[in-house]
């Protein structure tokens, strides 16, 4: 099974290469100009793993939440394989996939994605299980969520991409519960196809459709403004 996946979610553009022979991955960081760069990623991994397109199994993408235009360009990426190469789509929703791999944790796992306007996306986990609802929310409200779900002798972990900004009120909120994910701006690359690819088999196929977009929890800017 060769799985090419894409993480356009946030300031890191993450691209990954399953096959039954090993993983592959390239990653930037910085300037988010993820549509310039994101099939020459494609490229460069396939030509490393010594494969072609057309012995691609599947193409995957974060669903979201995240950035509005990472979003886009992961799936119509993601999308136009899919549809040239007559293979599956798997999305994976975003912080699902960013807590799956910290469900050892003996605690609550929060991932944290910047969603600007001081405003984080997040949710809750305990054991990779969502504790609540998808959150677009200030501090002061994910800290109260927090407080109605963890038990005395938790801890709780921080990861994501902005877990960083996010760390000091949580330190000054929860004096000695805080870990923190040293990983935490990575892409998620290698998460996100081991997600699809336990898709795939539990489904024998991925179901999608044509229909199929990025998962918003926020109204874009445009909608916002329109009367």
């Amino acid at each position: 099974m060769n799985i090419l996946g894409f993480d356009c979610a946030g300031k890191t553009l993450s691209a990954g290469l399953l096959t039954d022979t090993g993983f592959y991955a390239a990653e930037a960081r910085g300037k988010q100009n993820h549509s310039e760069r994101i099939m020459d990623m494609a490229d460069y991994l396939l030509k490393t793993a010594g494969i072609t397109p057309r012995e691609l199994s599947a193409a995957a993408c974060m669903k979201g939440p995240g950035s509005f235009t990472g979003l886009r360009i992961g799936f119509s990426t993601a999308k136009g394989l899919s549809l040239s190469l007559g293979i599956p789509l798997v999305s994976v929703p975003t912080l699902d996939c960013m807590a799956h791999s910290y469900a050892f944790f003996p605690g609550i796992v929060v991932p944290l994605i910047d969603a600007k306007k001081n405003s984080y996306f997040t949710a809750l986990y305990r054991g990779g299980k969502a504790l609540c609802p998808y959150l677009d929310a200030g501090l002061d409200n994910i800290a109260s969520v927090i407080a109605e779900n963890l038990a005395p002798e938790e801890g709780l972990f921080l990861t994501g991409a902005d877990a960083e900004s996010a760390l000091p009120f949580f330190q000054n909120a929860l004096p000695g519960k805080i870990t923190m994910d040293p990983c935490a701006g990575r892409g998620r690359a290698r998460e996100l196809l081991n997600r699809a690819k336990t898709v795939m088999l539990e489904n024998r196929r991925a179901p999608w459709s044509h229909d199929e977009g990025p998962l918003y929890i926020r109204k874009s800017d445009a909608e916002l403004n329109t009367v």
